[in-house]
């Protein structure tokens, strides 16, 4: 009697892990509520559809609408087991998610539902952060005359491309995003971050947050709104708002060695400080008075204090580079008045003068190097030739010798790496350690930003040319956003909680190990577990690929119950 076996193969990877972080953030029943479709709409629900189109996204990398129908075809019995009801391809068109940006690209529905869904994380996850970070970014698109996308400063250095802009807030200590705003790319960031702290205090419902930011947030207006609120602010200031000369004026006691900055040193990652460890910097404070008119017109007075910072690292670099520009400019100094075949020679001392001063500003050393310029004067007899008498010849040579002036030199290195920020918090509440450690975790935002805009969710390069939903998948990439956030924050948190690491998740390095694991790196181990369908003789048999002892202890750091795979194939 012969046999007849067919057998398909469905890959299932990451895709359950994914999803069961999506349901508890309640993401596919907030945005049922908030986003009510109209009576056409049939098959799996708005919010259900979105949640499979996530996990795409957090699966692939890819943004693309037309990439989706044929990767549910692919996985389609995964799908529908773990969202609990039949998902098809004809759920997720091209078409239906455009239908989808529409409904999300209205502001007020979007507000309400991100106020909501931060509020669920916020619970569910436990998260008792007190600190926001404030921050834009670009994201190159096409131009539209009186649209979205135009010519501004970019943030990835292509001026050259329009762009639209992304004003994003995250929670401390994990960078989970709370708010995201799109605007039009020649937007000024100063105006930006009033309505993203107002809607960040709208979520929290509580004041008493501390914000940090760049020194666009340092306006004065923007200080007073902050105060006037009962809210913190910690930012750097800028060169208008702390010229040099009155910086040198608060250094000057420090440059004459008449006193001592504070060493600063950071906390270690679980909070305790050793004063044996290298300091990062060094630093005074001191209180200045202020008062200003917040956004109703009503005058604010508050203390401020001004924290100023030399980074010892960034002063190294900057030693590191003004050596290196001092040391061209001489070289290119001293090879002047080198006699070369086709070189023109300096005709006077004058022209040799303006030459080094080029020089020095090309290199922005002036007053680093000294510069002297001679004449040397040759006479000799030339004799008497025939008829001609003998003359005397007069030669001039133009000479340059330069040499870096070691005591201004110095003087300008000791200035370098020193940075003032300003905060209303009392000593007490965020000391001068504090204060840097808390501006020096700034890298979350961005990171963030690099996950946005990068392999792992790919904004760019946009491929949507219609205004509206491009805003509308930038607000459903920050959705995304939060999965992978909230995934490592949960990871690393029971790693932390154990004492423990995590080894096998190193492509090549099956015995390198670490306490600070990335999501990318978890659901990477993940690649490979696939969902066979074996007929034989008409009787169906499903086999997933056996779970390995790391994929096991992922899902467990994850707290991703190992059913979800199991039912797979029940």
């Amino acid at each position: 009697m012969s046999t007849t076996i067919t057998a398909t193969h469905e890959r299932v990877d990451d895709i359950p892990a994914i999803i069961v972080h999506l349901k508890n953030m309640r993401v596919a029943e907030l945005l049922d509520t908030h986003f009510q479709p109209n009576g056409n709409w049939q098959g799996l629900s708005l919010g259900g559809t979105t949640v499979v189109w996530l996990a795409f996204i957090l699966s692939e990398g890819d943004h693309r609408l037309y990439r989706v129908e044929p990767w549910v075809t692919a996985h389609q019995r995964t799908l529908s087991r773990c969202i609990g009801r039949k998902v098809t391809p004809r759920d997720l068109t091209d078409d239906r998610l455009a239908t989808i940006l529409d409904y999300l690209s209205v502001a007020e529905r979007w507000g309400a539902f991100e106020r909501a869904l931060n509020q669920s994380v916020l619970r569910v996850y436990d998260l008792q952060g007190r600190v926001a970070r404030l921050d834009t970014t670009t994201a190159a698109a096409y131009v539209t005359p009186e649209g979205l996308f135009q010519l501004g400063h970019s943030k990835d250095h292509r001026p050259d491309l329009p762009q639209v802009k992304v004003s994003m807030s995250v929670l401390d200590p994990l960078g989970l995003p709370l708010t995201t705003t799109v605007v039009a790319g020649q937007t000024a960031d100063d105006p930006l971050y009033l309505p993203e702290i107002a809607k960040v205090r709208q979520s929290a419902g509580t004041t008493g947050l501390t914000y940090v930011g760049d020194c666009k947030m340092a306006a004065l207006g923007t200080r007073a709104e902050i105060v006037a609120h009962q809210d913190y602010y910690l930012c750097p200031l800028s060169a208008k708002q702390m010229p040099e000369a009155e910086l040198d004026c608060i250094l000057d006691p420090v440059l004459r060695d008449a006193f001592a900055p504070s060493a600063i040193r950071l906390p270690h990652a679980d909070g305790t400080l050793d004063e044996t460890d290298e300091p990062v910097a060094m630093g005074l404070a001191y209180t200045v008075d202020l008062s200003a008119p917040d956004q109703s017109g009503q005058s604010q007075t508050w203390q401020e204090r001004r924290l100023v910072v030399r980074s010892l690292a960034l002063a190294a670099r900057q030693e590191q580079s003004l050596r290196q520009r001092v040391a061209r400019a001489v070289t290119e100094l001293n090879a002047l008045d080198n006699r070369k075949q086709g070189k023109p020679r300096l005709s006077d001392e004058a022209a040799a003068s303006h030459a080094a001063s080029a020089i020095l500003a090309k290199h922005r050393v002036e007053g680093l190097v000294t510069v002297t310029v001679t004449t040397d004067v040759h006479e000799y007899v030339k004799r008497r030739y025939g008829t001609r008498p003998a003359t005397t010849v007069r030669s001039e040579r133009v000479r340059v010798w330069a040499a870096s002036n070691e005591v201004t030199l110095a003087h300008t290195v000791r200035r370098l790496g020193w940075r003032v920020y300003a905060t209303n918090h009392t000593a007490e509440a965020l000391s001068l350690a504090q204060g840097v450690a808390a501006y020096r975790s700034e890298y979350l935002i961005e990171q963030g930003f690099g996950r946005l805009k990068g392999r792992s969710l790919a904004l760019t390069p946009l491929f949507l040319h219609n205004e509206q939903r491009v805003v509308a998948l930038i607000c459903l990439l920050s959705i995304a956003l939060r999965v992978l956030v909230l995934i490592q924050f949960v990871v690393r948190r029971n790693l932390q909680q154990a004492d423990a690491t995590l080894k096998g998740i190193y492509p090549g390095q099956p015995g390198r190990s670490t306490a600070q694991p990335t999501t990318e790196m978890l659901l990477l181990a993940f690649r490979g577990v696939t969902l066979s369908r074996i007929k034989v003789n008409g009787q169906l048999i499903y086999h997933l690929t056996p779970l390995n002892t790391v994929q096991r202890r992922i899902l467990a750091l994850m707290e991703v119950p190992l059913g979800i795979y199991a039912g797979l194939v029940t």
